[in-house]
């Protein structure tokens, strides 16, 4: 597999380049660190040329909007965050705080089912005793204490 030299960034700014919203060319090839040739080279590159494409609808249909912009730095700061996480001076709760910010921003997280989320992800039991209406009684562990659990289990009995 060949890697491009290209980012999701350069094919922005250039869209918006082409647009007459951006950066003179000189001014993008200067942030970006690359040579005429790069662009000749890149404007070979049938994937480059789609996502410049992509990126000029976007403009043309919904105009400059904050959600492109932070799309457009979000993908960037992807390479900050990888370079943090697989540093050995950062420590492990920045790690974890990446890794977990990464998973939601891609919409990689675990849906739970409803009734999970309900109960708190404890034991529930339902048993249906054929129809009768019967008030409901939770009892949740996380608010009683050793002493409190024994007292009340005392006055019910």
């Amino acid at each position: 597999m060949k890697h491009t030299k290209w980012s999701d960034r350069l094919a922005f700014d250039m869209a918006l380049l082409l647009e007459g919203s951006g950066e003179t060319l000189d001014e993008v090839r200067v942030r970006h660190n690359i040579s005429v040739d790069d662009l000749i080279m890149f404007n070979k590159d049938k994937v480059f040329l789609k996502k410049v494409e992509s990126y000029r609808n976007d403009i043309k249909e919904k105009g400059m909007t904050f959600k492109l912009k932070a799309r457009a730095q979000a993908e960037e700061l992807l390479t900050t965050s990888w370079t943090l996480i697989h540093s050995p001076e950062v420590s492990g709760t920045v790690k974890a705080d990446l890794i977990k910010s990464t998973v939601r921003w891609g919409g990689l997280e675990i849906k739970s089912d409803s009734n999970m989320e309900d109960s708190g992800g404890g034991v529930k039991i339902t048993i249906n005793l054929g129809g009768q209406e019967h008030p409901t009684t939770v009892i949740d562990a996380d608010e009683y204490t050793t002493e409190e659990q024994q007292t009340a289990i005392e006055s019910t009995s």
